[in-house]
């Protein structure tokens, strides 16, 4: 019998003040079988960090042809793409030739800096692509935010991300690698 999701409700609170951005939203979050807590936790955090109308969670590990997280215009093209992970060269330029903007968000340490060395002069041919990367103890400790039912409060201020359940506080320091 195959394994199926696990259903997490997430109530967001954004305030980016970078941006200007301040919002609440209600989530359902579907985190597939073999996604960890750590991956799910990095979509909340990149919905938070990129929060507007219409940006909505796509079927990621499910689906090869969708994101992570995406929005989409009235006609249905794609106006921002979020992948996260390690994505290959394929995938790469199918992010960043698909979406308007596109934003990947890498994790794993060595792994991560092993892989952006590799693709790192394909993905300077992407003007519309951001590519950031986070370490894996910062990642562990979101991971630890992670329940069924979820309260969390995301604070962005000049550059610096804080997010929290009420009990716990995570510090995301998110490094730009393009």
């Amino acid at each position: 019998m195959a394994l199926k999701s696990i259903i997490f409700k997430a109530d967001l609170n954004v305030a980016d003040m970078d941006r200007g951005y301040y919002g609440s939203h209600a989530l359902t979050v579907a985190q597939h079988p073999s996604e960890t807590d750590e991956r799910m936790m990095l979509r909340l955090l990149a919905y938070a960090l990129n929060a507007s109308e219409g940006l909505e969670f796509g079927r990621g590990i499910s689906d090869e042809d969708e994101p992570a997280l995406w929005r989409r215009n009235l006609v249905g093209e794609v106006e921002l793409w979020i992948d996260l992970g390690q994505p290959d060269e394929k995938r790469l330029k199918k992010a960043a030739n698909t979406g308007s903007e596109a934003i990947i968000y890498a994790y794993g340490n060595r792994g991560a800096e092993v892989w952006w060395q590799g693709i790192a002069s394909q993905a300077a041919r992407h003007d519309n692509l951001r590519v950031y990367s986070l370490d894996t103890d910062t990642l562990a400790e979101l991971g630890t935010l992670a329940e069924r039912t979820m309260q969390l409060h995301v604070t962005v201020q000049e550059g610096d991300i804080s997010v929290s359940n009420g009990v716990a506080n995570v510090q995301v320091a998110l490094r730009t690698l393009k």
